[in-house]
């Protein structure tokens, strides 16, 4: 399979009088890493829900590993995707300490316990794993909030402004070590930003949204 996601003549809108994706043609390698670059309400984040099956599209189709997934009416459940998702605001459960919401999504495996600890470990916050996420920094619930997409062994990690709300060390500090970690698991990314250096930083490809076109560099 030479193509994780395939993108094929995308386009979407949120009433008749406005197009926010038109005519997109994209496709993401296994391993790679694309950033969708560009100021905010541009439609950056449409076109991650859209893959991961929240929003309908008005013509076109996607695939995800040869699996036609959305097309006009036709929209495959985002339960049936086999997708991870980290978002900006962490969206942990408070009710749920640190190793089971890492857990949450793996409740079929034996060894599901481990495995949390396993990832836990990969994001360096193992010792957190009985704590809640008040108890923690933002910087570990992100931590968390990765492993949590990760254990799931998605066939691809989307990621909406993940260290947006982090301080420059930090974001700095976690831009390298997920970097690292989403490379040696050959993990398949799509991240959303308004960065350009994060965008530079991290991808393979970038997905630039401008105000009248779609770019891809």
């Amino acid at each position: 399979m030479k193509y994780i996601l395939e993108i094929r003549n995308l386009s979407h809108a949120y009433d008749q009088a406005t197009s926010t994706i038109k005519d997109l043609n994209f496709a993401l390698k296994k391993g790679e890493i694309v950033s969708i670059l560009g100021p905010s309400g541009i439609g950056k984040t449409t076109l991650l829900r859209i893959v991961a099956g929240l929003e309908d599209v008005v013509d076109g189709e996607i695939k995800i590993s040869d699996k036609v997934v959305s097309k006009k009416n036709f929209l495959l459940p985002p339960e049936k995707r086999n997708l991870g998702l980290v978002v900006e605001d962490r969206a942990l459960f408070p009710h749920l300490n640190v190793e089971k919401n890492v857990m949450f999504g793996i409740s079929h495996i034996q060894e599901r316990e481990s495995l949390a600890q396993e990832y836990l470990g990969l994001f360096k916050v193992a010792e957190l794993s009985k704590k809640y996420p008040h108890e923690i920094s933002a910087g570990q619930q992100q931590r968390v909030a990765f492993a949590r997409a990760l254990i799931t062994n998605p066939d691809i990690l989307l990621l909406d402004e993940p260290f947006g709300a982090l301080d420059k060390n930090l974001k700095a500090e976690l831009h390298g070590e997920t970097k690292k970690i989403f490379k040696d698991k050959d993990l398949s990314v799509l991240l959303v930003t308004h960065d350009e250096e994060e965008a530079k930083y991290f991808s393979d490809r970038i997905i630039e949204f401008q105000e009248d076109k779609i770019i891809i560099r």
